[in-house]
Order: structure tokens, then C-alpha cells, then sequence
């Protein structure tokens, strides 16, 4: 994998900072052969919608957010009371998130973070199961943030896709010029997230859809050893399930 702090200067800078400051985009991922992945930097910066809500209603105990970006997440979950974190490689994803009353800390998901091996829950939305380049090995690094038996919650690609590639930010469809080296990205859709998740010690808890978007909860097989726990990741009736038990 690149060094996170190498991949993290493409985030931190140049147009993904100044789209998010604006609050919308344009903004892309070019891929090597030219095509374009728009980003969706207007619903990032929105509120969270109605099927973010959906996806936060099963999230359980102390969540920590990978990738929190402009903080729409972080925002709705402390807003409910839950113990949150947010963690960005972006200095403007972090302060917007700030502004929205969330915390959240400038740091890769790969650098040492508070509450190792006890969060309840881990989210992996907007497509961030592509960080770095390599789903098993973020995989493997979330099972070391949360505790025994605790949810991984991921937004898969809406097709069936399994690529990796170095891509470069743009901020115009038909811009040349690219802001630094290419980094390490991936696109996964469910099918191949599942097979990662099956190489590298999860078991799928629950699948769903929602309009065009597609989501996988994942547990460890050890946590299901260890002790019981819901195989379904059912959302609770109430809004939230909110930890009592902060992590340091």
C-alpha cells in the first residue's frame, strides 16, 4: 500500500479542499485511461438525508467515522447524543465538521487513533472502502479499531466492481492539470467486498439498498464465538444505540 501520509496530501490540498470550502463541486477521480468518478461533494456537505439516518439508526455504542469528510455524519450522530468521531486526512474536511459541533481529528485512518479496540462502530461510507488502494488491508485495520463483536458499516459501488487503480483529483471534467503524483484508490461493489470480507476474518451481518446506493454490515467470525450478537445489524427502535462507555 502507498504510505498513508503520501496518498493523504491529495485530500488535504488543492481541489478537494477548495470543494469542499465551496460546499460543491465540480470534482472528480480521473482514472488512468480518462474516465471520470464524480464525486458527490454537494450531498457530502448537505445534511445527512434520509438514508444516511437509516444507515446511522444501526450503528451501536461509540461510532467512529473513516473519512468523516465534511462531517454530515458525525454532526447527525452527535445530535442524537451518541459518542462520535470523525477522522479525515483534510484540514477542510475536519474544521466543517467542527462547524457542524462534530469532533473529528486530522489524521489517517492509518495513524495511531484514541479508542483502538474499543469502538462499537465503524464507518466506511461514500465510497471510503477504496482508501489506500487495498480493501483487505483496511479491512484488517478496522478489525483493530472496534471492540469484540462490533459493526463495520460500508458503502459499496452500486455495480459489481473490483477495481484498483491510481487515480488524480480534478476539479473540471476537462482539466489537465492534476494536483500532485496519482495515489491509490479502489471501487468495490458488494460481491467483491464480501469475498475480501470472507479472506480476512468477517462475516456479513446484513445487505440492503436504497435508492442507488448499497450497503454491507460486516462483524468478525470471532466475535460471534466470543459472545452473542445480532446477525442481522437490525436497526434498534430506538434512534440510536448511545455508548456508556467513551473510549480514551
Amino acid at each position: 500500500m502507498q504510505p498513508a501520509s503520501r496518498t493523504a496530501a491529495h485530500w488535504a490540498t488543492g481541489p478537494y479542499a477548495t470543494a469542499l470550502r465551496a460546499g460543491r463541486g465540480p470534482l472528480f477521480l480521473r482514472h488512468p485511461d480518462g474516465r471520470l468518478l464524480p464525486l458527490d461533494v454537494e450531498r457530502w456537505c448537505a445534511r445527512a438525508d434520509a438514508v444516511d439516518r437509516a444507515v446511522l439508526d444501526r450503528c451501536e455504542g461509540a461510532v467512529l467515522d473513516v473519512g468523516c469528510g465534511p462531517g454530515r455524519l458525525v454532526a447527525e450522530l452527535a445530535t442524537r447524543g451518541c459518542t462520535v468521531l470523525g477522522v479525515d486526512v483534510s484540514d477542510a474536511a475536519v474544521h466543517r465538521t467542527l462547524a457542524l459541533g462534530g469532533q473529528a481529528l486530522h489524521r489517517s485512518v492509518f495513524d495511531p487513533l484514541p479508542g483502538e479496540g474499543r469502538w462499537g462502530t465503524v464507518l466506511l461510507m461514500d465510497g471510503n472502502v477504496g482508501i489506500g488502494g487495498d480493501p483487505a488491508g483496511l479491512l484488517r485495520r478496522t478489525a483493530q479499531l472496534l471492540r469484540t463483536g462490533g459493526l463495520l458499516v460500508v458503502e459499496t459501488a452500486p455495480i459489481d466492481i473490483d477495481e484498483r487503480a491510481h487515480v488524480h483529483m480534478v476539479g473540471a471534467p476537462h482539466g489537465r492539470t492534476a494536483v500532485g503524483d496519482p495515489f491509490p484508490w479502489a471501487r468495490i461493489g458488494t460481491p467483491a467486498l464480501l469475498r475480501y470480507a470472507a479472506r480476512t476474518g468477517w462475516r456479513p451481518a446484513a445487505q440492503w439498498a436504497a435508492g442507488d446506493r448499497r450497503f454491507v454490515a460486516l462483524r468478525t467470525r470471532a466475535a460471534r464465538r466470543a459472545r452473542s450478537v445480532s446477525s442481522r445489524a437490525e436497526p434498534p427502535k430506538s434512534t440510536a444505540v448511545i455508548s456508556s462507555q467513551r473510549p480514551r
